[in-house]
């Protein structure tokens, strides 16, 4: 039987991006499934007293300058020459995380993660305009009125409360988290060992 990870993301951090683009190598490789859980990082963050690395380590001498270098060396390893820092960064991503959870009542999740990051971390776009996210859903082929207007859903906006208290409690404190079964693997470059796991 094939084992199935669980990917805690909100499309707010680049590196959400990056391990999305990095999954599909593991899943051939391995057999294994994703499942993507919609969650609200700044809740996420509320609740662990985490920050943003620029936040957290923006006073740190060469601290932030390495960490692009290293997102430099995994998009030259993954061959991801569409990715480009989103000049609106950081975007309010809630209608976004909103939206996913909609989508995915709506059994179209897998659809609207590729518009989503596309739209974030591709073509730059200020996700948290209304106007952009209508535009760029429509443009993927997705009801983005509908969407929009379903991201004041009650459900929904529970929905996405619940994910992210869940993630918490497993001990999520960022993004990408990753889980297979109890094990809890922090970071894109923590794939590797996602991998093993998977394979164990």
């Amino acid at each position: 039987m094939s084992k199935s990870i669980d990917f805690i993301f909100d499309f707010g951090s680049p590196n959400a991006y990056l391990a999305h683009m990095a999954l599909p190598g593991l899943v051939a490789r391995t057999g294994a499934s994703v499942n993507y859980i919609p969650c609200l990082l700044g809740g996420i963050f509320k609740a662990t007293g985490n920050q943003s690395p620029v936040m957290a380590f923006g006073n740190v001498k060469g601290k932030l300058a390495y960490d692009n270098l290293e997102m430099m060396r995994f998009v030259k390893k993954h061959g991801l020459s569409k990715f480009r820092m989103n000049p609106h960064f950081p975007v309010n991503t809630l209608v976004l995380m909103r939206g996913a959870v909609a989508a995915e009542m709506r059994g179209e999740l897998a659809a609207y993660i590729e518009a989503g990051l596309k739209a974030m971390w591709e073509d730059g776009l200020k996700m948290d305009d209304p106007a952009v996210y209508v535009e760029a859903m429509n443009a993927a082929g997705l009801d983005g009125a509908a969407l929009l207007e379903a991201t004041q859903d009650p459900d929904v906006k529970a929905k996405l409360v619940a994910n992210t208290e869940a993630a918490v409690a497993r001990g999520t404190f960022g993004i990408p988290t990753f889980f297979v079964g109890d094990e809890m693997f922090f970071g894109k470059d923590r794939l590797g060992q996602v991998e093993e796991e998977v394979a164990r």
